[in-house]
């Protein structure tokens, strides 16, 4: 495999700090020139992201060394397929969430704005950081910026509830991440010597310098740690967190926080284990159990939460496990399917979000219960909701779908039949909590508002246009990459390539 060095991964990450640094110093003094920084940092950031998949298309890798600390301990970037599917989704997402976000905050007149982009630009960075690690060291540096940075955005509104919901936020996040993850970085560089990622698996290639028990303790060490991924029982900061603005919400499940959870456990799997050494110990289909474990509870608690930012919280700690169970199958198809899903999520998800904080702005309604109709009043916000809860679902012609089958058809290859009844089951519990709210909002009538005059319906109109847009392309987004997943898929099996092609 043929090694480019060049600074661009230091790059699309050094851009939105420059614009979290441009936005600070503008402040409250012009808004429309602290947006535009926050717009033009977001396209410079994709652009550069971009600019390396022709490279990763001819099967290269892109590396660039920032500090050298030690032998085997660095800060390095290193760009692959499997960086370069969660960089180029980030990024990509990030430009749309901008604009939603400025509708938002406008739309609600929010207070302490100049601190919510720098925040929403730092974690961006961050975010990029982790896509592109070489290392577990790098890795878990940007990890832990992400936790810092977004503590501000989920304590935002500054109420007791809010406030309360951070630290919660807070003590999982740091909390389990000290006590576990990095005491299993230290094991893993006294085992190793190194914590530079390796296609065949970092420890399997030193597997002679620890016994089986200690590698066993250092990978559930490092599943307790990544709390990001948010798989039960270490999950209740996730609806805690909900307390956050909208495009915050959007921000930790589709884009930064829990996505880069479970991206880090497929990088542990794969790139510090690797598929033989977790074959040997049996610690994947372990992983996979446990995963399915959290995919039906969480559905099933999803069912019971009238609240439509919670139902949407316990559908992504259903979803994104979806991520872990693919990975942790330790096949072709499964792999496939969980690096699939962590783009097709993505756009599915945020839609989702997008669509409640539509809502808020325009009805201030955040519950389930109280939908009827809105599909009548809010069609183009309703329409993009479907669209996006039929992904998740996994119906076709929606992205959704090809996740799910690459998922199924990886349980085939492993012979695992409870895994295929738990995906069958999660996808009705899925059509279960999402097509009520479809129903609701497109064929019952709108419960009279009390403050109307009897007997008046209620006009409610959409979202600012700088919300609708952002929702209605994701939604669309979720319908192309039904339509065209070949990109995805040929950078995908480029990534499936290089960690098979090792073992």
């Amino acid at each position: 495999m043929e090694i480019i060095h060049s600074s661009r991964p230091a790059l699309a990450i050094l851009v939105s700090l420059i614009a979290a640094f441009l936005i600070l110093i503008t402040g409250e003094r012009s808004r429309n020139l602290r947006e535009f920084w926050t717009i033009l940092a977001s396209v410079v950031k994709f652009s550069v992201v971009l600019s390396m998949v022709p490279f990763i298309l001819e099967g290269k890798v892109i590396e660039y060394t920032v500090l050298s600390i030690s032998p085997g301990l660095s800060v390095q970037f290193r760009v692959d397929a499997l960086g370069i599917i969660f960089g180029l989704t980030a990024s990509f997402l990030w430009i749309i969430t901008s604009f939603y976000s400025i509708g938002y905050v406008r739309s609600l007149k929010e207070h302490a704005q100049t601190r919510y982009f720098v925040c929403f630009a730092v974690a961006l960075s961050a975010t990029m950081g982790v896509a592109f690690s070489a290392n577990m060291f790098t890795t878990f540096l940007f990890y832990e910026i992400i936790t810092i940075c977004t503590f501000p955005l989920v304590a935002h509104k500054e109420t007791p509830e809010a406030i309360q919901g951070a630290r919660k936020y807070l003590t999982y996040l740091l909390g389990t991440s000290i006590a576990f993850q990095l005491l299993a970085v230290f094991m893993t560089y006294h085992v190793a010597g190194t914590l530079d990622f390796r296609y065949e698996g970092l420890l399997n290639g030193a597997r002679g310098n620890a016994t089986d028990m200690l590698l066993i303790i250092i990978f559930i060490l490092y599943m307790a740690g990544i709390t990001k991924a948010a798989m039960m029982p270490l999950h209740g900061w996730l609806p805690a967190a909900m307390v956050a603005p909208t495009p915050v919400s959007a921000l930790l499940h589709a884009v930064a926080v829990v996505k880069t959870g479970v991206f880090v456990v497929v990088k542990v799997v794969l790139h510090i284990f690797g598929i033989n050494l977790l074959t040997q110990l049996g610690l994947g289909t372990a992983l996979a159990y446990f995963a399915c474990v959290t995919i039906v509870v969480a559905s099933v608690i999803a069912l019971t939460q009238d609240n439509l930012k919670r139902r949407l919280a316990y559908s992504t700690i259903s979803q994104l496990s979806y991520v872990i169970l693919g990975v942790a199958l330790l096949t072709p198809s499964g792999i496939t399917g969980s690096i699939m899903h962590i783009t097709i999520h993505a756009f599915g998800k945020i839609t989702l979000f997008f669509t409640a904080g539509a809502i808020y702005v325009a009805t201030h309604k955040t519950n389930v219960s109280e939908l009827d109709g809105i599909g009548r009043q809010m069609p183009f916000t309703m329409g993009a909701f479907t669209l996006g809860a039929l992904s998740m679902i996994g119906v076709p012609p929606l992205g959704g779908f090809i996740s799910k089958w690459y998922l199924a058809l990886g349980a085939i290859e492993a012979e695992q039949l409870p895994v295929i009844i738990v995906l069958a089951a999660s996808t009705l519990l899925n059509a279960g909590y999402f097509l009520p709210i479809v129903y609701a909002a497109f064929f019952k009538e709108p419960a009279p508002e009390h403050h109307h005059n009897p007997g008046q319906k209620s006009k409610i109109q959409e979202a600012p246009v700088l919300m609708v847009v952002p929702l209605v392309l994701t939604g669309i987004g979720a319908f192309v990459l039904f339509l065209a997943p070949t990109f995805f898929l040929d950078i995908a099996r480029i990534a499936l390539h290089a960690v098979v092609g090792g073992n």
